[in-house]
């Protein structure tokens, strides 16, 4: 069976958006994202683009960064028309790839520049709920976590398919989260888990749950054991989970998270060190959440739901 670019490019963009079919605890980065898309300059980027042989998909990727990067030196009219290449390349999926490409360039510290593409794309297509959210992940980076519910709740009533709403609820929960509505961001995490079928996709969400349980004084390891079940946890972020419903030592755990291939590969030590600390704020040992949440701040980028979650807890110490 042969598929369509076009279609392949839209059914890979929607996975690469799905937070359910990224590592646990990587960057946040899009995996359609060129390893060195960040820092590309805009002359090999014009050079890439003057290739022929460039797939729709990724030419709508390089085409995104440029957009960024032009927009970044102040040349808002040639940014608006590499996004509108972008609807002739990509007519269907253009608006996935620029809200899964721009959040993250925004991460090297530009995000007014980020926030300028996505407004001129909202331009071409008002109200889209993944640039929306896209929007609301820009906003997050900069703490504004009340800006970025209000979009975030735009985005899902804006929503049209299930893994769209499914997007927005999961990034509601982290703007609830940091703002320390820790009951409503439970429930959003709670309500992403309908259509995943595989204890992986429904990891992150149960273990985010958690977290807002324990900071609601809900039963967060009960409501965790009776969703794992008899389910084997051992595939990362497994451990995490292990650990958290008190069957495998701390010491072990922060093993995993330095050794483990694919723990070392999704930078496994960044969520160990936030729920190590969601741990101990559920015992009440604060000095010891304290020193784990400092250590996951310095252990996760920017663009990471952890860091964000962890700089907020801070706050509120």
């Amino acid at each position: 069976m042969t598929v369509s670019g076009t279609a392949l490019a839209q059914r890979n963009a929607v996975e690469s958006w799905d937070p359910s079919a990224r590592d646990f605890g990587r960057s946040g980065e899009a995996p359609g994202l060129p390893a060195d898309g960040r820092n590309t300059t805009l002359e090999a980027l014009n050079k890439i683009l003057s290739s022929s042989k460039l797939s729709a998909f990724d030419r709508s990727i390089y085409l995104s960064i440029r957009a960024y990067q032009l927009n970044r030196l102040g040349r808002e009219a040639d940014s608006q028309k590499d996004i509108a290449e972008m609807g002739r390349v990509l007519p269907t999926a253009w608006q996935l790839v620029l809200s899964g490409t721009v959040p993250e360039l925004a991460g090297g510290g530009d995000r007014a520049a980020a926030l300028r593409t996505l407004d001129s794309a909202l331009q071409r297509k008002p109200g889209d709920s993944w640039l929306v959210i896209a929007q609301a992940q820009v906003y997050m980076q900069i703490a504004d976590y009340a800006r970025a519910l209000e979009l975030l709740n735009a985005a899902l009533a804006g929503a049209t398919t299930q893994i769209d709403r499914r997007t927005a609820l999961f990034y509601r929960g982290h703007a609830e989260f940091n703002l320390g509505q820790y009951h409503q961001a439970a429930q959003d995490f709670e309500d992403t888990l309908p259509g995943r079928t595989t204890l992986k996709s429904r990891l992150g969400p149960l273990l985010w749950r958690y977290a807002a349980q324990v900071r609601a004084r809900q039963d967060a390891r009960g409501t965790l054991a009776r969703q794992i079940g008899t389910e084997t946890l051992d595939e990362w972020p497994g451990a995490i989970a292990r650990f958290l419903l008190g069957k495998l030592p701390v010491g072990e755990l922060e093993v995993i998270a330095e050794t483990g291939d694919v723990a070392k590969r999704s930078n496994g030590k960044c969520p160990a060190a936030f729920f190590i600390a969601l741990d101990a704020l559920r015992r009440g040992d604060r000095q010891r959440a304290r020193e784990q949440l400092q250590l996951t701040q310095a252990r996760c980028p920017t663009v990471s739901e952890f860091n964000w979650a962890a700089t907020s807890e801070l706050k509120r110490f």
